[in-house]
């Protein structure tokens, strides 16, 4: 018999409060290539400009969407295998650190992505593989929640977890601005802002390097019974078949939750994914007020997650998800139906806008628009991202945090290529029929629609706690 719903956590009877911040400064150590290069700086330095396809504006962002989908199937197909694999060895932890220290190094290797368009191919590379690392490396920390919380504090510490993420963002992009970006001379006597992006890289590789070290110093692989066979990777998936087959029959709505899950979490990614390349394309946004921006999301990010991680755990994860969709798939639309078609394709070199159409009234009309609600979209991913995983680790079995996170990573990236790939359609959309080739601002449709889509199958999932969990040896109800 499989042992009930939220024994994990159950046995955790405290959490202390330097258990609990060694665990989150995980998030924070990790947060640059979050923040720092999928979001507000690398990424926006592969898709604007005339450094990567002087003539087609739209280039750059359509191959970042298609690197990006790439990944996703890689991640969907290799997160369960491996967290199958560490729960069979006990060596969750193990396999975090290495994962850990690949990630920073892959940061440092963006250095050498010069402004150029032979390396655009070389630079989402590195984009993709770091997502692929990053991700796994993510579902391993969340299998470890249990070492810190307990089924009566998880949403807190998750929530806690998250924003620590987001506060660590703010410091990293605020680095970045004071020593590289906004002086005229950089560290290291940097001039050009392509090349103060590309040290700054080398800069998150070290933070993420030192700042998880004392996530390793807090967390321990738990000890497992020996392995007497060993698994191959076709044997891997055939047990993955096995614990989905198992979960839809013993735990319908765990399996709801999964699905529903995959699509707004898609969403959500999509929303760090492209927000900034939309800020600089269809805002005009330059580098400086990006990462001005950045740190404001970051912060007011940070605060409301770990206050939503409160709520969490009184009204339950559920709620707080659906109210954060709710407002989210609204915001995105406000993004789209108010901004100003006519200020599309401003394209900021060297933070001077290059359109020749140019109006400064636009301009502080379309920011103004961004600044309102490219803050509300920020705040709210954060605690719908924070619920999902408390609202998982309330349920799962000991044994098995691995095996289910990976399979939560899994079922998140089965359909990842929803949101960039519809993202990319809209954006081509928006060319055939405006003419423009500057219509990144389309895409916002896209994630609006995922979003929305994740509401509503996530309606009928039934939250469940321990004490409601069905009795041993019965079928729950469906």
């Amino acid at each position: 018999m499989s042992e009930p719903a939220g024994l994990a956590l159950s046995k955790n009877t405290t959490s202390r409060k330097s258990r609990v911040l060694g665990w989150a400064l995980w998030d924070w150590g990790t947060q640059p290539f979050n923040t720092v290069i999928i979001t507000f700086v690398f990424s926006v330095y592969l898709t604007t400009g005339s450094y990567f396809n002087p003539t087609n504006p739209n280039g750059p962002t359509q191959a970042l969407a298609v690197s990006t989908t790439v990944a996703g199937v890689v991640i969907a197909l290799l997160a369960p295998v491996l967290g199958q694999t560490a729960d069979r060895s006990g060596h969750i932890v193990r396999n975090m650190r290495w994962l850990t220290w690949f990630l920073g190094a892959i940061s440092m290797a963006l250095y050498f992505v010069a402004p150029r368009p032979s390396y655009l191919i070389w630079g989402l590379v590195l984009l993709a593989g770091g997502s692929i690392v990053n991700e796994i490396a993510s579902s391993f920390y969340n299998a470890t929640i249990d070492q810190v919380a307990t089924e009566r504090n998880v949403g807190k510490v998750s929530g806690f977890g998250w924003g620590m993420g987001y506060l660590g963002g703010i410091l990293i992009l605020l680095l970045i601005l004071v020593l590289f970006i906004q002086p005229e001379v950089g560290l290291f006597g940097l001039t050009d802002t392509p090349s103060k992006i590309r040290v700054a890289m080398i800069l998150c590789g070290v933070w993420t390097l030192v700042f998880t070290i004392p996530a390793f110093a807090t967390l321990r692989d738990k000890p497992v019974p020996p392995v007497t066979t060993r698994v191959g990777v076709i044997g891997s998936y055939k047990a993955l078949i096995r614990s989905i087959v198992s979960l839809w029959r013993t735990d319908r709505h765990v399996a709801y939750f999964l699905l529903a899950s995959a699509l707004f979490r898609d969403g959500l990614a999509a929303v760090f994914t492209f927000g900034a390349v939309l800020a600089a394309q269809s805002f005009a946004f330059t580098t400086t007020e990006i990462i001005y921006f950045g740190a404001a999301a970051n912060l007011i990010a940070g605060v409301v997650t770990m206050l939503f991680g409160l709520l969490d755990d009184k009204i339950g994860p559920k709620k707080v998800i659906l109210i954060c969709l709710g407002v989210l798939s609204a915001g995105a639309l406000a993004v789209y139906f108010l901004h100003q078609p006519a200020y599309s394709g401003c394209l900021p070199v060297n933070d001077i806008c290059t359109n020749p159409a140019y109006d400064p009234a636009l301009e502080r009309q379309g920011k103004t628009i961004f600044w309102v609600f490219g803050l509300l979209l920020s705040s709210l991913c954060g605690p719908a991202q924070a619920a999902s995983r408390s609202f998982l680790a309330r349920i799962i079995p000991e044994g098995r945090t691995g095996e289910i996170f990976g399979l939560y990573t899994t079922t998140g990236r089965a359909v990842s290529f929803i949101s960039p790939a519809l993202f990319g359609l809209f954006v081509t959309l928006g060319a055939a029929v405006t003419g423009s080739n500057a219509t990144q601002h389309w895409g916002v449709i896209a994630i609006a629609i995922v979003l929305a889509a994740g509401f509503v199958v996530l309606l009928p999932v039934r939250e469940r706690t321990r004490s409601a969990a069905p009795p041993e040896g019965t079928r729950p109800d469906r």
